[in-house]
């Protein structure tokens, strides 16, 4: 795991990730929505900025979560009856 140095809110942090591009994604990601979130409500304290940037960032992985999932619902109900279909057609066609 290689160590890297990111900036988030004004501050800088070491992290460790075993991939570094995506730690650097991750770290941009959490600073702009930080900064979104600042600006909304410039006056609120840095805890509570953080604490809403949090939500937010689960609410967005959440709803990525639900997302995926019903694709992969969808593609198993596909994968499914594109399976019984070839079932049936092996079956006619050993007859």
């Amino acid at each position: 795991m290689k160590s890297l140095r990111v900036k988030i809110f004004g501050s800088e942090y070491p992290l460790r990730g075993e991939d570094e591009e995506m730690t650097k994604r991750v770290a941009t990601y959490v600073d702009e929505m930080i900064e979104r979130i600042h600006e909304k409500i410039p006056d609120q304290p840095p805890l509570t900025i953080a604490v809403l940037t949090a939500l937010n960032v689960t609410e967005d992985m959440m709803k990525d979560r639900e997302k995926n999932h019903i694709v992969l619902q969808n593609l198993n109900g596909e994968l499914q009856k594109m399976t019984q279909h070839l079932s049936d057609v092996i079956n006619e066609t050993g007859e």
